[in-house]
């Protein structure tokens, strides 16, 4: 695509020189990288300080993936040639604790003379819940020390929030407790920088130096310095060190080592400290300096944006006598620094988040000291909270607290207004209403969607892993345990309990992990339960990493078989799938996951602990999989013959799948498959309706479009100017759609330029279809950039690629009215509840007048999906056109050669993704022309065509009626809309409401589809020309019906469905001319239970409406026609439209008692 590309030819032949290789490449000084690229980094760069020094040196990782560390495998599997060639040894550990212990193995290599190398710098790494549970061994491992030249960094991953947690966690006390050091990176720059630090500290004190990791460091992204020259540490000159020295020695005794650890090493952590200054002052504050801010790691980010926002340079904080401690180690905190920090000040503000440790030690260390300075931090200097111990902390917060404080010694009416506007911002936060709500949900297609069922009446628990959603599912799913504790609760609740038996969701992963051991402490128990172990072959929630332990069906089978359990069901979705010389256990049996709620029942019905393997791939993994030709593609899709939907949900209800979403049609809400997020489970062929059809042969209709096609590009906008301020902008979506790739995009090309760039993705639970955020800030240079997140009011581009996520509160509190670039995408996507809720509506018109309050006339909507989906053939473009809209409006402060590049170089779906940002480009210059185009592909949602006028409707529906039966059936219809039409005119002037109402509703009841209608709607021509603007390919279709008189019931009672090929087309053209007898004696179909049932509705409704428009007054209009509306939930087929039937029965009761009480009832006497 050489040929779009308008810059420069020198600065193209630039950006071609760079290379995705460069991050590992150790030429390199300036590299792109994100949180777990810089930690490879950091061990290829050791490995060759060591060699620069002679040494030969080996590297060992091991430990457990977590969010924040979940994408710390992925990297290490991806970049296994370059850490082979380094000697880094990378061994995934089962759990936190075996992982740590392997560690320390790593440091005994050489210890005994049998080492093959110098020594083995290692790296363990686990979030907050595996150091909690890895207390005994770090205990251990620093009480024995590390390995002259080796050393050990742990990586601890905290999640203050509980984003993708089941707590809310802040490892650093466990680490104090066992007296290992922790340094506190500054973003992605000091992974490396601090990493390497770290693994000098680790060799000199003989200790485990942990590296604090949150989300804002490890999973952010930055152009940082990787020059060799950059990190130079030191040895102390004034530590004298014991005999036989600190490290790590055979024969050690118990009482030596805690001796060493007390007595020595803590000493030589301070010593080292001195010597290294990680902790300096970074502004003086003057020769006045009044008051001191000290801060670490994230924290020191959020301080130095909170003095951007409040305009405070370094010259500023001289003059106001703002001095500024950057903490590098936070314990144990070095105090000869401190106290030469303290010197002077009046007040110290220690601006940490969660349980204060820093702040602690601090008090400890003035206290008593002359001229003492208060200091504040957790509370304020009245008592009051000031930096909360819950949640996490906001630049905003933070400019608020410094500058009040400020202001408190001199008067400075600039600080003023800019502290009065940062309150104004963070109040939005508190008073805007919430409208954009998108839950964490399962994936299309994840087994989960079937597996976390429970039968009626019975109940489950949750546990560690993404069946902890279910709890929100309305599946009789509650509470779970801390990860390898499922089922041990029940053990102790069961005895006093009336309930005799619950059932356990166990994940592969956590059964690998620990969760064995709970279930054999079950077991033992001689508890009633049922363990349902999801078998999908990853750690899903974590990204999909590979299973440890080379785990199979029947190997967990033989496993708990081994423990004792009493029965053994595997339920899948391929029962034939499995080799005839798969060694299972005795009596363990096989079964579809059609039969999920009778194995089930069966099972909760065995005294003591049964076990339910559920083998279904992970639906992402396979997806990725397919992506990379590593897995089968089954060569079939869905589709729903929208005329033939009753839009009843009950497919939904099925699949609990989100790619089964909402159609607006002329006739009411549809459903629809949609093409570029399903993962191909199949389960929604299970919802109880004919209008399923499986389609082989057959790929997503591709847009024949060419760039040519349309009107030639648009002259290149003025590319804004990065002042001072780092440029923010807040990319908005749903998990899975790209919005992660845009903010990956956009930092590399901002790399490309040599700018200063730094991202992060806020995505946690929320990649399973929730809300994702991508912030993303550009600067003139690296060290302009301090907090990564855009805070309220720092957004000079929202790309709203999502509504729903875009309408909510911190998006719209990140705007500025009337200078922020706001553009969205008004495609209704609907979150997960729709699956259970068919009457889930987006509260469009709010979320867009919530927008424009907050944006003012910056703002821009624009239904992206349908533009994309209708040019490309793939909804995913749908936010890389709205990257090339918004470049084109000059919102993007990056040459698109540099974008283009970045594209290339991501890989990804390189050509769509180039033709999507160039067809945004053109939509920005020419909305209507591109429009027109789309038009042309597929007919824009019903929510953005014309609506149709009460005639049109009317007659659209008569001759609907006239093809479905004859004349006469119309008639009869017209009769009845006309009376209404009459009546309401004389009785409601100027009401259409009722009229509009029976002519929508009258039409529904009396378009019954039976079996008739349903082959006539099959062979119209309306489903092939459905199929043709959908599909290509050579189509052979499948249609999955449930004839009365031959589909069997299910283990539920409801009747299966029965598979039928391509030969059912003339079938449907014969059956479909047999029209005629319906309603005739010859009519078989019309004496079973629903076809009655049916017929009955259709009387029943026309003498409730002459009972209606007799007593019609304007004061029970609005009743009238919620009842003649009645008929818009009677939906579905069979037993779904039974129960719809007895609920709307119930309802008119109700509303008929309104409508008479609202004005006096006319007997048919007057």
């Amino acid at each position: 695509m050489a040929d779009v590309v308008e810059g420069p030819v020198d600065f193209i032949d630039d950006l071609k020189s760079v290379s995705l290789n460069d991050k590992y490449d150790l030429t390199k000084r300036r590299i792109f990288v994100s949180g777990p690229q810089a930690v490879i980094r950091l061990l290829l760069m050791q490995k060759e300080i060591d060699r620069r020094a002679g040494l030969n040196t080996a590297g060992f990782i091991s430990g457990y993936p977590g969010s924040p560390l979940g994408g710390l495998d992925h990297n290490f599997l991806r970049a296994g040639a370059s850490l082979a060639a380094s000697d880094v040894v990378f061994q995934p550990g089962l759990n936190e604790d075996l992982a740590a212990t392997a560690i320390w193995g790593a440091q005994q290599a050489e210890m005994r003379g049998e080492g093959k190398f110098d020594g083995v710098f290692s790296l363990w790494y686990g979030k907050g819940p595996g150091v909690d549970r890895s207390g005994d061994v770090l205990r251990h491992v620093n009480l024995a020390g590390t390995a002259r030249n080796g050393g050990v960094l742990a990586l601890m991953g905290d999640d203050h929030t509980a984003e993708s947690s089941t707590t809310a966690h802040q490892s650093e006390f466990t680490f104090v407790d066992v007296m290992i050091p922790i340094l506190s990176p500054a973003g992605v720059q000091e992974i490396v920088d601090f990493g390497l630090y770290g693994y000098a500290m680790s060799r000199f004190t003989g200790a485990w130096v942990a590296l604090k990791c949150l989300k804002d460091t490890i999973e952010s992204t930055g152009s940082i310095d990787v020059s060799f020259d950059r990190v130079a540490p030191r040895a102390p000159a004034d530590f004298v060190m014991p005999p036989g020295g600190l490290n790590i020695r055979p024969g050690d005794k118990v009482l030596d080592q805690e001796k060493r650890l007390q007595n020595f090493k803590r000493d030589a952590m301070l010593a080292w400290l001195r010597a290294n200054q990680l902790n300096r002052i970074v502004t003086s504050g003057g020769r006045n300096a009044k008051i001191g801010v000290i801060a670490a790691g994230k924290s020191y980010l959020d301080v130095r944006q909170a003095m951007d926002d409040l305009g405070i340079d370094e010259a500023g904080a001289n003059a106001l006598g703002l001095r500024l401690y950057k903490i590098g180690c936070a314990w144990p905190l070095e105090p000869e620094g401190l106290r030469a920090f303290a010197r002077g000040l009046e007040l110290i503000i220690v601006v940490e988040e969660k349980r204060s440790l820093i702040e602690v030690q601090v008090r400890e260390e003035l206290y008593g000291a002359p001229d003492q300075p208060v200091c504040i931090g957790k509370k304020d200097e009245q008592g009051r909270w000031l930096f909360p111990v819950t949640g996490a902390l906001d630049a905003n917060d933070i400019a608020i607290a410094i500058g009040r404080r400020i202001l408190r010694f001199a008067s400075n009416e600039k600080l003023e207004q800019r502290v009065q506007r940062l309150e104004r911002a963070q109040s939005a936060l508190s008073t805007d209403e919430a409208l954009g709500l998108r839950s964490p949900y399962f994936c299309s297609g994840c087994p989960h969607n079937t597996s976390t069922r429970v039968p009626e009446g019975m109940r489950a628990y949750a546990g560690i892993g993404c069946h902890y959603m279910a709890q929100w599912m309305d599946r009789s799913t509650e509470g779970f345990t801390q990860m390898g504790g499922e089922g041990a609760n029940w053990v102790g609740e069961a005895p006093f309990s009336k309930r005799p038996h619950v059932f356990q969701n166990l994940g592969d992963g956590t059964y690998n992990h620990s969760g064995i051991l709970a279930l054999r402490f079950a077991v033992t128990a001689g508890v009633n339960i049922t363990y349902k172990i999801l078998f999908n072959g990853v750690v899903a929630m974590t990204g999909g990493q590979r299973l440890e332990g080379h785990l199979t069906p029947d190997k967990i089978a033989r496993q708990v078989a081994a423990e004792g359990v009493a029965r053994i069901v595997i339920v899948t979705d391929e029962p034939g799938k499995y080799p005839k010389d798969l060694q299972w256990p005795d009596g363990a049996a096989i079964r579809s996951r059609r039969d999920l709620d009778a194995v089930q029942r069966e099972l909760a019905a065995v005294a003591g602990v049964t076990v339910l393997i559920y083998d279904q791939g992970c639906a992402s993994e396979k997806r990725r999989q397919r992506k990379r030709g590593e897995a089968p593609d089954p060569g079939k899709r869905v589709i729903i013959n929208e005329l033939v939907c009753e839009g009843c949900g009950d497919c939904g209800v099925k699949s609990n799948c989100v790619s089964v979403q909402p159609l607006e049609t002329e006739f009411g809400r549809k459903r629809m498959i949609d093409q570029s997020s399903c993962n191909k489970d199949f389960s929604c062929l299970e919802g109880f309706c004919p209008s399923f059809v499986t389609v082989r042969g057959a790929q997503p209709k591709r847009a024949h479009f060419r760039l040519d096609a349309g009107p030639p590009l648009p002259h290149r906008p003025d590319i804004p100017e990065i002042g001072t301020r780092p440029y923010g902008i807040l990319v908005t979506g749903v998990g899975g759609t790209g919005v992660v790739t845009i903010g990956a995009i956009l930092g590399m090309a901002a790399h490309l330029e040599g700018k200063g760039c730094g991202s992060i993705d806020m995505a946690g639970l929320a990649q399973k279809g929730g809300a994702v955020f991508s912030h993303v800030k550009i600067a003139r240079s690296p060290g302009e950039i301090h907090a990564i997140r855009v805070a309220a009011g720092e957004a000079d581009l929202v790309l709203g690629c999502d509504l729903v996520v875009s309408s909510s509160k911190t998006v719209l509190a990140a705007m500025r009215a009337g200078d922020t670039g706001v553009l969205v995408n008004t495609a209704e996507i609907y979150p997960g509840d729709f699956t259970r809720n068919a009457e889930f509506r987006l509260p469009t018109d709010r979320m867009k007048r919530a927008i424009r309050r907050a944006a003012g006339e910056t703002v821009g909507f624009i239904d992206a999906t349908w533009v994309a989906t209708a040019l490309l053939g793939n909804s995913i473009a749908a936010n890389m056109f709205m990257l090339g809209h918004a470049w084109q409006q000059g919102l993007v402060p990056l040459d698109d050669a540099s974008l283009l590049r970045a594209l290339e170089l991501n890989g990804e779906a390189v050509e769509m993704n180039t033709q999507a940002f160039l067809w945004g480009r053109r939509h920005a210059a020419d909305p209507g022309a591109i429009e027109a185009l789309a038009a042309r592909q597929h007919a824009p949602p019903a929510a953005a065509s014309e609506p149709e006028t009460l005639d049109q409707i009317i007659a659209r529906r008569a001759a609907f009626l006239t093809a479905y039966q004859n004349p006469a059936y119309a008639a009869r219809y017209m009769k009845l809309v006309d009376r209404a039409a009459e009546v309401e005119r004389a009785r409601v002037p100027g009401g259409e409401a009722l009229t509009e109402a029976v002519a929508r509703y009258f039409f529904k009841l009396m378009a019954i589809k039976d079996e008739y209608e349903v082959a006539r709607l099959y062979s119209d021509g309306s489903f092939a020309r459905q199929l043709a603007a959908t599909f290509e390919g050579d189509l052979k279709l499948e249609y999955h019906l449930a004839p009365p008189f031959l589909a069997r019931k299910g283990s539920n009672g409801e009747p299966l469905k029965i598979s039928f090929g391509s030969w059912m087309a003339p079938v449907f053209k014969i059956l479909a001319s047999l029209k005629v007898l319906r309603g005739t004696p010859l009519d078989v179909f019309s004496y079973t239970k629903e076809r009655r049932a049916e017929r009955k509705l259709i009387d029943h409704y026309e003498i409730l409406l002459d009972q209606i428009l007799d007593n019609l007054r304007p004061e029970n209009a609005g009743v009238a026609q919620a009842i003649a509306s009645i008929p818009e939930k009677i939906r579905g087929y069979g037993h779904i439209k039974a129960r719809h039937i007895h609920d709307a029965k119930a309802e008119e009761i109700a509303l008929l008692a309104q409508f008479h009480a609202a004005a006096p009832v006319k007997l048919a006497a007057e």
